[in-house]
């Protein structure tokens, strides 16, 4: 069997069964109850710990990481009793989606979705041959973009897109995939 991990987990993937124990001397179980709550724009996680013994123990089945919204949180751990309250963490955590149970799934970071957003906006300007920049029907004004700020706007992208990729090489152990080029 495993070994339960002591600190929290920085990615967790919903529909996973997670655990993980915390010792906490200062404020032992069953005493103070510890509890998380991970939150980000659009979900909140609430997560309470077990007593095992002196240590917290923190256990969510299956079904319920199931309904984990994937996605990038911050999360804060604090303990209580009736009276007291005292906050012994803070962090981030990602919750990644579980691929298993989807049916479609598009793993693209927003910059590439971004990037091929603004390039099929640049092929609908070229093909209409970008002549109109601006119009009005019955007092509704529309101005479009103009094929440089959305070429500024697609290397902007690129260029964000472009270090996520060397990050993902070196975090993968490939090297950042630059070249350098020395003449003796």
């Amino acid at each position: 069997m495993a070994t339960t991990p002591t600190t929290e987990p920085s990615t967790i993937t919903a529909g996973d069964t997670l655990t993980w124990q915390r010792t906490l001397a200062d404020y032992p179980a069953p005493t103070w109850v510890l509890k998380y709550r991970l939150i980000n724009a659009t979900a909140k996680i609430d997560i309470t710990a077990t007593a095992s013994g002196t240590d917290h123990l923190v256990s969510v089945a299956k079904a319920t990481s199931a309904a984990y919204t994937a996605g990038n949180y911050s999360w804060t751990a604090w303990v209580e009793t009736a009276t007291e309250r005292v906050t012994v963490g803070t962090g981030t955590m990602v919750v990644a989606a579980n691929i298993a149970a989807l049916n479609t799934y598009d793993a693209r970071s927003d910059a590439a979705l971004i990037v091929d957003q603004l390039m099929a906006a640049y092929k609908t300007y070229t093909a209409s041959q970008g002549n109109v920049a601006e119009y009005e029907i019955a007092g509704r004004r529309m101005k479009y973009r103009s094929g440089a700020e959305i070429l500024d706007q697609i290397n902007h992208w690129k260029a964000i897109l472009a270090t996520e990729k060397r990050a993902e090489r070196i975090a993968a152990g490939l090297g950042s995939g630059n070249k350098l080029l020395v003449r003796f």
